[in-house]
């Protein structure tokens, strides 16, 4: 389904290219969590993308969705890691870990050579594992691997601050699209059966 996350999807592809991160701005069900790894899978050759999730539900539900989006099973081309689980084969090419999973992937190989971009989903909730990991991978950036990629997305987010962490690293705004809501008033049911109806 068209969701509105799909209409700054090339944009984000071209910054991220251009810049080498970027941060993403998106209302709630804009589609950030499942569209924007898919989309940046034609960009990391035969690299990895990394995806943390605050959550271990989270992060199965969105390995889930993705999957399903390609017509395929979790452990594919999609999978996740989570504290004692793993849903990751061979051929696995965006992983949805949780952020003390990171942690852990950067102390065993700390160019994450086989990572191409790392996105950070969901980040307002602000996890002291998050921080780390995200100011490791900065400094990874900087000083060994100019060529991986950061993206930082959130609904809640002041992008600006965050963009200035990142070094004026530009923001791309999705816009959400608008329900109409109706109030409705229901009438209220007297007697012995009030709190059923």
């Amino acid at each position: 389904p068209e969701l509105p996350v799909n209409s700054v999807l090339d944009e984000l592809c071209f910054v991220l290219r251009q810049y080498g991160c970027a941060v993403l701005q998106a209302p709630p069900g804009a589609g950030k969590t499942t569209r924007v790894p898919l989309a940046l899978l034609d960009e990391a050759d035969e690299r990895k993308i990394i995806m943390l999730e605050p959550r271990r539900l989270a992060a199965r539900a969105a390995a889930q969705q993705m999957a399903r989006l390609l017509g395929e099973t979790v452990g594919a081309r999609v999978g996740y890691r989570v504290r004692m689980e793993n849903r990751v084969g061979p051929h696995t090419r965006i992983e949805v870990i949780t952020e003390g999973i990171l942690t852990r992937m950067v102390q065993d190989d700390p160019l994450l050579s086989k990572v191409h971009t790392v996105i950070f989903d969901e980040f307002h909730e602000r996890h002291i594992h998050s921080d780390l990991g995200l100011a490791l991978l900065m400094d990874v950036q900087t000083g060994l691997r100019n060529d991986l990629r950061l993206l930082v997305m959130s609904a809640t987010l002041d992008g600006e601050a965050v963009s200035a962490l990142l070094g004026n690293a530009p923001v791309v705004t999705a816009k959400g699209r608008p329900f109409p809501v109706e109030t409705r008033y229901l009438s209220r049911p007297a007697g012995p059966d009030r709190v059923d109806a």
